[in-house]
């Protein structure tokens, strides 16, 4: 049974996935330099971008928590996928078509235990799936779904960019569809779109209005459905069950249409459901997602700070008269009821790098975003966005509003409700800011209850203090610990020239940096990248690679295909140290003027050259000193002296 793919089918995947695209699925890259991308590691928290991809190499590096690889690994990691599994998703979305071969044992390779292309399938499954539900929305039976959207504002264009569909009464129409297209019942059951009974698969959803959830990617991961008939018993809303493909701790409903404008505008809205959604980004507030039958949690925060960017985990938001709030903000919309409030005050509770930026918008008349737009039209949705208030002062009001302030135990009561709220904020800044802000809202002097708060603190076993600490600690990050054992001048003009040699290999190459001997480096870790290099043909190798592209028709893309093409070969050469030779390949480039960055590889090689030579000279030196005039090596060793001598004479002229 087939089941390795080949590898000149993954260098092709490789090759034609463009790991730009990939990554700014998840991560909003900006330019960093020639030839060089960065932006926030979408696998560590961090408040200054250290995640670097380099899209001639198809390389991507994080400088901060060490992570990295090429285009194939990144999607392993992001995706939870088996390489495999990641393989066949980028052939997909790249148009290669995948052969497989016999992997010695008679049967299918996969890390994750499932066959090779079942993640696909699964993908295939919901799209056509998709398809079907839209298709059935125009229906006769489907004339209760239409009337739902209707009575809410949305007519056929406005359903159509959310692929809104209806699910038939019966047990399996969409089931016999999907056999009918050749998927298997174990197909239909591990996809969620059809549960196991005794007498086989019947449809999960039936009789229902529903929407796709996709991921950032854009494919159909899961759906939600929502009752509609009165003899319906099942809940108002039944979403795709947990799957490979759907984990609602990660999954939010509207990111696919939503991820470029909360790049754009650096602002993401969080509202409660599906309708709520299609409100807002009808009202033009395209920034707006949904969470799908779970609350916003730690998972969620770490997909939309990818989104928004260096602006998240940095110094908390601060609201200018414009409204606008610096370094990018999520909103909270939530109904103006208790459970909704609750709701908001959960918000409080997650990470607050994230949260300082973390505003709330409550509509007075307790309405939703979809029931907003039908009462008082677009432009009130707006403005509820508009007149936001920030998290920390909603939490806070919040608890004083169960008190009443107009008497002296009142105020009393809200100052000790209120001070634990204030010490949890982590940022000092707005911690004292807060206490003022307090003690205005009491009506109390300013003394008492910064007071109050510094007690509500240490009650807290100084939780607080030390999670500050903790995160101190997590954000120094690696490069500078490295940068402290690499303040030699010898270590780093090393690391420049593998730097160089890897990313600029054209310049390298007229250099004369296949003529460097196997000691040359000093430093274990770069001589083994230097042997890792030698071992893939060094750059004769890249050059050889350039001259056969070119003859193949590659024209002007050569000498970049022929870089990729070569730095994968260094990496499989590198064995213990291909993490290193990864980083090097991403690292950022300390000049970044085009004309300039040939000038400036072609320097550190003749330096390093140079050091060489310097240290080959001090050693033939000292070796013609312990030597007799008289010693028949003399001779010779003094040859060798004068032939070093002029060649750094030469280097010296260059």
């Amino acid at each position: 049974m087939a089941g390795r793919i080949r590898s000149e089918d993954i260098a092709a995947v490789r090759e034609r996935a463009r790991i730009e695209e990939i990554v700014g699925a998840h991560v909003t890259l900006k330019q960093a330099g020639v030839g060089s991308m960065k932006g926030l590691c979408p696998f560590h928290d961090e408040r200054t971008p250290s995640f670097h991809v380099r899209p001639q190499l198809g390389l991507w590096h994080c400088f901060g928590c060490g992570e990295g690889g090429d285009v194939i690994s990144f999607v392993q990691k992001i995706d939870s996928l088996s390489f495999t599994e990641a393989v066949e998703h980028l052939a997909g979305r790249a148009g290669v078509q995948l052969r497989y071969e016999d992997d010695g044992r008679g049967g299918r390779q996969g890390r994750s235990g499932m066959e090779p292309g079942k993640r696909q399938r699964l993908i295939e499954a919901h799209r056509v799936a998709a398809e079907f539900y839209v298709e059935q929305l125009e229906s006769p039976e489907a004339a209760t779904a239409r009337a739902f959207l209707s009575e809410r504002g949305f007519d056929r264009a406005a359903t159509e960019p959310f692929g809104v569909g209806y699910a038939p009464k019966g047990w399996e129409p969409l089931s016999k569809h999907l056999r009918g297209r050749g998927f298997t019942e174990a197909e239909l059951t591990a996809s969620g779109l059809a549960s196991q009974g005794n007498r086989g698969a019947y449809d999960r959803f039936r009789g229902r209005l529903v929407w796709p959830i996709r991921d950032t990617t854009g494919s159909v991961v899961g759906f939600g459905a929502r009752r509609l008939y009165e003899d319906d018993q099942g809940p108002k809303y039944l979403n795709t069950p947990e799957t490979p493909l759907y984990r609602k701790a990660q999954v939010l409903y509207g990111i696919d249409l939503a991820k470029r404008e909360i790049a754009k505008r650096k602002q993401v809205v969080v509202v409660e459901g599906y309708t709520d959604v299609m409100a807002m980004h009808l009202s033009g507030v395209p920034t707006a997602v949904a969470t799908c039958g779970t609350a916003f949690g730690s998972e969620h925060v770490r997909v939309v700070r990818r989104l928004l960017g260096d602006g998240v985990g940095g110094a908390a938001g601060v609201m200018l008269s414009s409204g606008a709030a610096v370094g990018g903000e999520v909103v909270f919309t939530f109904d103006g009821d208790e459970a909704g409030q609750k709701a908001a005050l959960r918000a409080f509770g997650e990470d607050q790098r994230f949260a300082s930026q973390t505003f709330v918008a409550v509509e007075p008349g307790g309405l939703d975003p979809c029931d907003l737009r039908q009462e008082k039209g677009d432009a009130a949705v707006r403005e509820l966005v508009s007149t936001r208030e920030p998290l920390f002062e909603f939490a806070i009001k919040s608890v004083l509003r169960q008190v009443d302030l107009s008497t002296a135990e009142g105020r009393v009561a809200g100052l000790r409700s209120a001070a634990p709220v204030v010490a949890r904020i982590r940022d000092h800044a707005l911690r004292g800011e807060y206490a003022r802000e307090l003690a205005g809202w009491l009506g109390m002097d300013e003394v008492p209850v910064r007071q109050a708060v510094q007690r509500a603190g240490r009650s807290d076993g100084g939780g607080e203090q030390r999670h500050e600490r903790r995160e101190d600690q997590r954000e120094a990050p690696q490069p500078a610990r490295q940068q402290a054992r690499s303040d030699d001048p010898v270590v780093r003009l090393e690391r420049e020239v593998l730097v160089a040699v890897l990313q600029l290999p054209q310049h390298a190459l007229a250099a004369g940096f296949d003529d460097l001997g196997a000691d040359t480096f000093a430093v274990p870790a770069h001589r083994a990248v230097h042997d890792a290099i030698r071992a893939a043909g060094g750059l004769a190798a890249y050059g050889t690679l350039v001259e056969e592209l070119t003859a193949r028709g590659a024209g002007g893309g050569a000498a970049a295909q022929a870089a990729a093409q070569w730095a994968d070969g260094v990496r499989e050469s590198a064995g213990p140290v291909a993490a290193m030779v990864t980083e090097l390949a991403v690292a950022p480039l300390p000049e970044d003027r085009p004309e300039a960055i040939g000038g400036w590889a072609r320097g550190v090689l003749l330096a390093l050259i140079r050091l060489g030579l310097n240290r080959q000279i001090g050693e033939v030196k000292a070796r013609l000193q312990r030597t007799e005039t008289d010693d028949p090596s003399y001779q010779s060793t003094f040859t060798e002296l004068i032939g070093l001598e002029q060649k750094r004479r030469a280097l010296q002229g260059e």
